[in-house]
């Protein structure tokens, strides 16, 4: 479900510069700003969706959510202007809202605390795996040009990533159950082991949940840095998402090189190969020695050189290289820095502090795209735009290295399942 989720938002960046722009008269500010207009009403319904996800129970609500958004992906086959692709990416982003935080909060139904680090890094690779088979996917679609129903080739290429996204969501209304009981894969003993260590650990959490309301979270110094370290990494991932291919699109006139579109879906998915690889070994060791500051620290350092040095490039190949580091610090980041904000909160504290820092972050999702764009227009290249991605990630590296040197970064020793409090007397030390 997550792998199509992440390809349908980011289709779009496969069908810009294979004829959606061209099409539809964009300008790259224009284009970027489509692109992340979608995170505006993902933020507005985040919160609502998963109240309605508690009311409802995941299997039905994550289901419902998967749908409505194949629907809306759906309709971009047919879309003819500027406001038309505006609109309908703010309301796909209204159909997703709830998505990721929702099949969060169903993982922590289904597994013990110690093992949703392992666990969310297997979850995260649908990211960078989406890239490798997505991209050459769409890239395949898109050279069905005027072959299926007369459709332009991106467009038909929507068509074909909408589909999957309304068929697995029927499946999944019979497929996902909302609590260990419910399994019939499960034999009896399983079912009452798996239930007996939720329970205790839900018995162990709201013991302290009682002293750490909401509001701790929002007076947290330690989450309101962890939200712009987040904001940091989420503007690099979405740079990269919505305007590769377009980087790619212009190897042809810096290089002179010339690809077919299905050899620019293969290259766009080259640097997220390494980054799927990156993400399993750096969770196991981060797993294996205990979280670190620099499991988080040297991604970004890493990401923050390579990615404007990749438009300095010589060679397709060597900008390539360059992304790809980029990629691989990034989702090696990623996994391991959401087992952060649990580490000092708990209860309605953990789940204000999370929505917190996630809804930071998808600001970065809105202004990525149309900064990079608009930057663009504005230089007539992608150098400047690839150095404030740098400088966002740089800026996550110095805040990680504050709230290390604060001992706010402090976590359980590997033995311990035990959650680090925030004291309530002053939740931001």
């Amino acid at each position: 479900m997550f792998f199509i989720n992440y390809l349908d938002r980011t289709a779009i960046g496969f069908a810009a510069p294979n004829g959606m722009n061209d099409d539809l008269a964009l300008s790259a500010a224009q284009f970027g700003f489509a692109s992340g207009v979608f995170f505006i009403g993902y933020i507005l319904l985040e919160v609502p969706s998963n109240l309605a996800l508690h009311r409802f129970g995941a299997r039905r609500w994550l289901s419902r959510i998967m749908v409505s958004w194949g629907i809306v992906a759906l309709l971009f086959t047919w879309v003819q202007n500027f406001e038309q692709l505006t609109i309908l990416r703010f309301i796909l982003g209204v159909a997703e809202a709830g998505f990721f935080p929702g099949a969060i909060l169903f993982l922590s139904l289904w597994v013990p605390s110690k093992h949703r680090s392992k666990i969310l890094a297997l979850f995260y690779l649908a990211q960078p795996l989406t890239t490798v088979i997505g991209a050459p996917l769409a890239g395949l679609l898109i050279q069905q040009h005027g072959v299926f129903f007369g459709l332009e080739g991106w467009r038909f290429m929507y068509f074909g990533v909408a589909i999957p996204a309304i068929i697995i969501g029927v499946i999944a209304w019979f497929y996902l159950k909302d609590k260990p009981a419910d399994a019939k894969w499960l034999t009896t003993e399983e079912q009452e082991w798996l239930t007996a260590a939720l329970a205790s650990e839900k018995a162990a959490t709201e013991k302290v949940e009682a002293k750490h309301d909401w509001k701790s979270a929002f007076r947290s110094g330690r989450v309101w840095m962890l939200a712009f370290v987040y904001f940091g990494f989420i503007y690099g991932l979405y740079a990269l998402a919505f305007f590769l291919p377009t980087i790619i699109e212009g190897f042809q006139s810096q290089f002179d090189v010339t690809f077919d579109v299905f050899q620019k879906g293969l290259i766009t998915a080259i640097p997220y190969v390494p980054a799927a690889i990156a993400l399993w070994l750096w969770s196991r060791d981060a797993s294996r020695r205990g979280l670190k500051t620099w499991h988080i620290v040297i991604p970004a350092v890493a990401g923050a050189v390579a990615i404007p040095l990749a438009l300095f490039a010589g060679s397709p190949a060597a900008t390539i290289a360059l992304i790809a580091v980029t990629a691989m610090a990034i989702f090696s980041a990623l996994p391991n820095f959401w087992t952060l904000p649990t580490r000092f909160l708990t209860g309605a504290a953990a789940a204000a502090g999370v929505a917190l820092i996630n809804t930071i972050g998808n600001l970065a999702g809105f202004s990525a795209p149309y900064i990079t764009g608009a930057v663009h227009d504005w230089t007539g290249g992608y150098q400047v735009p690839m150095f404030i991605v740098g400088g966002f990630m740089l800026l996550s590296a110095v805040l990680m290295v504050l709230l290390a040197r604060r001992g706010a970064t402090a976590v359980p020793t590997a033995q311990s399942d035990v959650p680090v409090t925030a004291t309530a007397q002053d939740p931001g030390k």
